[in-house]
This record gives structure tokens, sequence and C-alpha cells, in this order.
């Protein structure tokens, strides 16, 4: 397993086949695997999109893997988070498993330090921010389907989102996106449901999505080619 090129996080929710399939079909060598030791020798780290984010914490605090995925990127891993996996890089978010601290519909999230503040998840905490629920009175929630991709000036730098074009369309799933406290500088894409909200970070190697290349037919399987490369090169120079 060491001398696998990607690892592809298995938390132990859900089916991560197509991610791996996707890496493969762009020639990237690319394994599951939910242990820490493998996770620490990678040459890159996926960490896919399912399940709740505080599920998802608790998972990687118990195992072990979210000291494993800390350190590696420490080391300039390459990462790529996908949907959740996105999300969980940053300090905090709203999503409960539960019904506990759940907000209802239209309600604002209540800020941290203040009663309440309970609803909050510790993440990761590689970047500052919050994650909270989309919210809207005419759109359906969950955001689900295929909507435009738009990068920022930030994104036409970034070497994840080379060849993708203004407008491009990808395959979306999720009730909780990044929230405007999010430092616009790691935004390199955006998209708009219910809000604004960055639909790609980049910070040197480390790269989050919040659609799912793996489901986006030849756009989504560009951008996981071009993490592949990124892998092959050991990170961005």
């Amino acid at each position: 397993m060491a001398s696998a090129k990607i690892v592809v996080i298995d938390y132990h929710k859900g089916n991560l086949l197509s991610v791996q399939h996707g890496l493969s079909a762009v020639g990237g060598e690319a394994v599951v695997s939910d242990a820490p030791a493998d996770i620490s020798a990678a040459a890159g780290l996926v960490l896919p999109g399912v399940g709740s984010f505080e599920n998802a914490m608790e998972y990687l605090d118990a195992s072990g893997q979210g000291e494993a995925i800390l350190d590696a990127l420490s080391r300039g891993v390459p990462f790529l988070g996908i949907c959740l996996g996105l999300q969980l890089l940053f300090a905090r978010g709203e999503e409960r498993s539960g019904e506990r601290g759940l907000p209802r519909e239209n309600e604002e999230p209540v800020a941290a330090g203040t009663p309440g503040d309970d609803r909050w998840v510790a993440g990761l905490g590689l970047f500052a921010g919050s994650v909270t629920r989309l919210r809207s009175g005419r759109l359906k929630v969950p955001h689900v389907g295929w909507d435009q991709v738009h990068p920022t000036q930030v994104g036409e730098n970034v070497r994840l989102l080379r060849g993708v074009p203004s407008g491009a369309n990808f395959y979306f799933t999720h009730s909780y996106a990044l929230a405007d406290d999010v430092d616009p500088t790691l935004v390199a894409a955006q998209t708009h449901y219910a809000r604004s909200f960055g639909a790609a970070v980049a910070s040197g190697s480390i790269f989050g999505v919040q659609f799912h290349p793996e489901k986006s037919s030849a756009t989504g399987l560009a951008v996981l080619s071009n993490f592949v490369d990124i892998v092959r090169a050991g990170g961005v120079r």
C-alpha cells in the first residue's frame, strides 16, 4: 500500500469506488484505504464527500485519520477534498448528524461564543471559516444536479482548474456550503444557488471542490486529471 500514488480515504460512509474509478480513468494509481499508515505514506490524498460533517469528524478523530491527514498536509502532500471533504478543511460546520442544533429553514446561524453556539462542529481547521446550510424560500434544498462553476481571479492560476472554462457545468449534491467568512484569497471558483458560495478552494497543494468531479463527465475527469498531474509532480512548486 505504501507504494500507492493516491489514497482515497475511506471513513466508512458510502461507496468510494466512483472516485477511485475516476482517478484510474485518467491514469492515476488510486486505492481506497481507511488505515492512517496508508494515509501518511500516500503521495496524494482524496477525501470524498459522503455523510454529515459531525459524523465524519467523529470518525476522523476516533480513527486517527484526521491526525494522519494533518501530518501529510504539513509535509506538502497533494490533497483533494470533494464535497464534504472540502468542507471538513475548515474550522467549523453547523451540520449535525441528528436534529440537535439543526437550524430552521430560514434561520441564520448564531455567532460563535453566543448562547446556542453548540450548533458548531469543529472541522480539521486547516482554514478559518464556516460551513452553513443553504437557505431559500424559493429553491429546493438540497442542491442536487448540474450547475455552473465560475473560476475567480484567484482560480485563473490554480492548476486544478486548468482547462475549466467559466460557466462549466459540474454535478452537485449538498445542503451545506462555505459561508462568506471564508478568506476570499482561498476561493478559486464560485457557484450561485440560494447564495453565492465557494465551489473550489486552493492553497498550495491543498484543494477542495464542492461539486463531484467523478460524476461530472469529461469536465470532471479533466479536474481529476489535473490532480493526478499535481501528484506526479510532487505538489505545487
